[in-house]
């Protein structure tokens, strides 16, 4: 019974505690832009995709070489 005593302020002390980081977390703009930063890391950039390359050829995935056989001539064509 006597650790009640010391138990319900010290909770009281927590709650006002998160109460006042939650008014500050507000009030700086943490919570201004929701989703922006969620789906910022689903999308690719789609313009540094496209961009020339110097010998003005568009940059690709392919990282295969000219003259390097593809996946499938490695593989033996389709089994």
């Amino acid at each position: 019974m006597e650790s009640l005593y010391l138990l319900i302020p010290l909770s009281i002390a927590v709650l006002g505690v998160g109460v006042v980081i939650f008014f500050w977390a507000v009030n700086s703009g943490q919570y201004d832009d929701l989703d922006g930063e969620a789906e910022r890391i689903l999308f690719d950039d789609v313009e540094a995709d496209a961009l020339p390359l110097n010998d003005g050829h568009t940059r690709t995935d392919d990282h295969s070489e000219p003259g390097q056989p593809g996946e499938e001539e490695v593989r033996g064509g389709d089994d």
